[in-house]
């Protein structure tokens, strides 16, 4: 994790993590340009913005200065639910309050961390392994419907858009098989790169708008305006906080294991959280959303067992430059959502794999284990299977329903502590226990 790589070889496998993830904050920027009806210029900008934060947070956590970041391999990017979350408050408070809700939460992490590293021992294996296979999950729907589309938009699940998510899926799968060393290392860019020429040679990429514009793009501090600090609007990002942390711990203990390194949860964990803290209070300042740590790169380490935090380095440094050259933003941009979304299924799909990994070693042959993860995982995976089942409850407690992450969480944690921390009074009428340590 610690070995520095020839330079070359660095960078390669970095370009390769910002490939697989360069196209969260593209869609972020585009999504909130078209909700909110921004100018071209202005959203020139926020994409500088987006790819620039990215870049720095990825530093941040990759490099680990001072208190701030674990030194794992972790990639940064915009959060999908704090863009929503943040559009919301656009929306009804307008653009400078939702700045500002960003700014109050991104202080907020640093408020409540304390409070949160104390309840660390109640996020055992079980707990942890619940909550990823759920972010998994949850993840690969993600990359599905940049394949599919979603269901009732035109052109969903289109013929061309499938071949071309499933042919990207078989080229990683072929390169991975067919070649050893580095090649195999790099199958998700080279899988990335064939997607991209087949959807080139069936006319599936305008290569006119890698070419429109001007040669640099520099981030535009506070473009909507001064902030506005509104609490009671920035109440909704400041609940998601707390399930954003529970999200950071799991990541940070699925990616040490990834790596290989031991790591103490109540020390490392919160500098993970101080790293998104602190990447997100700068990108308040420059119109972002909440910045979180991205768990497709965490995929990426274990297919290419590369595990050298230097690489991710390497992508915060690519993610920087390419934040200040708007020709290679633009040339990222013409890949197909469609390539993207093939590739970003199998990234993803590792993450669950992780989280099943994790289960394995909870002792689910006890029954109480696997029933507190088989609720936890039912109530989890609801709202993520079926969008919109919370649409009749209040506005603020959909906030948290509708996060599959910070439902399992917390249905996991309680159960975990009802079952295993507190003891209930016995009575005489109870039947004899089995032998010691059975429940089954």
């Amino acid at each position: 994790m610690d070995e520095s790589r020839p330079l070359g070889r660095i960078l390669l496998f970095g370009v390769q993590h910002v490939l697989v993830m360069a196209a969260t904050p593209i869609s972020a920027i585009f999504l909130m340009s078209a909700t909110l009806r921004l100018d071209p210029g202005l959203t020139v900008g926020l994409l500088s913005a987006a790819f620039v934060l990215s870049g720095i947070g990825s530093l941040i956590q990759s490099l680990g200065p001072w208190a701030f970041g674990p030194r794992l391999p972790f990639v940064m990017l915009p959060g999908g639910a704090p863009l929503i979350l943040f559009l919301a408050i656009a929306e009804q408070h307008g653009l400078p309050t939702a700045t500002g809700a960003v700014i109050i939460t991104a202080a907020f992490y640093f408020v409540v961390l304390p409070v949160f590293s104390r309840l660390l021992a109640f996020f055992p294996a079980l707990v942890i392994g619940t909550m990823i296979v759920i972010v998994g999950v949850n993840l690969v729907k993600v990359g599905a419907v940049l394949v599919t589309g979603r269901p009732g938009d035109p052109g969903f699940a289109d013929p061309a858009n499938l071949v071309l998510g499933l042919a990207t899926i078989g080229f990683t799968v072929a390169f991975y098989r067919l070649f050893t060393g580095v090649l195999r290392q790099l199958a998700v860019m080279l899988g990335l790169i064939a997607g991209t020429v087949l959807a080139f040679l069936l006319g599936g990429v305008d290569l006119g708008r890698a070419a429109e514009g001007g040669l640099v793009s520099l981030p535009q501090a506070l473009p909507f305006g001064s902030p506005v600090f509104n609490l009671v609007a920035a109440l909704p990002l400041m609940l998601y906080s707390l399930a954003s942390m529970a999200e950071a711990t799991g990541q940070t203990v699925i990616n040490a294991e990834a790596v290989g390194k031991e790591i103490d949860k109540r020390a490392d964990v919160p500098k993970t959280i101080r790293g998104d803290a602190v990447t997100s209070l700068l990108g308040g300042f420059f119109g972002m959303p909440l910045m979180v740590t991205s768990g497709e790169n965490i995929g990426i380490v274990r297919v290419t067992g590369v595990r050298s935090r230097f690489v991710t380095a390497a992508a915060g440094v690519v993610l920087i430059l390419i934040g200040l050259l708007a020709p290679v933003t633009r040339a990222i941009s013409v890949i197909p959502a469609a390539v993207v979304g093939g590739t970003a299924m199998v990234v993803f799909a590792v993450i669950t794999v992780l989280g099943v990994q994790m289960l394995g070693r909870a002792a689910l042959d006890r029954h109480t284990n696997t029933f507190i993860c088989a609720v936890a995982l039912a109530l989890g995976l609801l709202p993520i299977l079926i969008p919109g089942v919370y649409g009749g409850f209040p506005p603020t407690a959909r906030i948290l329903l509708e996060s599959g992450v910070a439902v399992g969480a917390f249905v996991a944690v309680v159960l975990n502590v009802l079952f295993h921390h507190v003891r209930l009074p016995r009575t005489r009428t109870c039947p004899p226990a089995g032998p010691a340590g059975s429940d089954r």
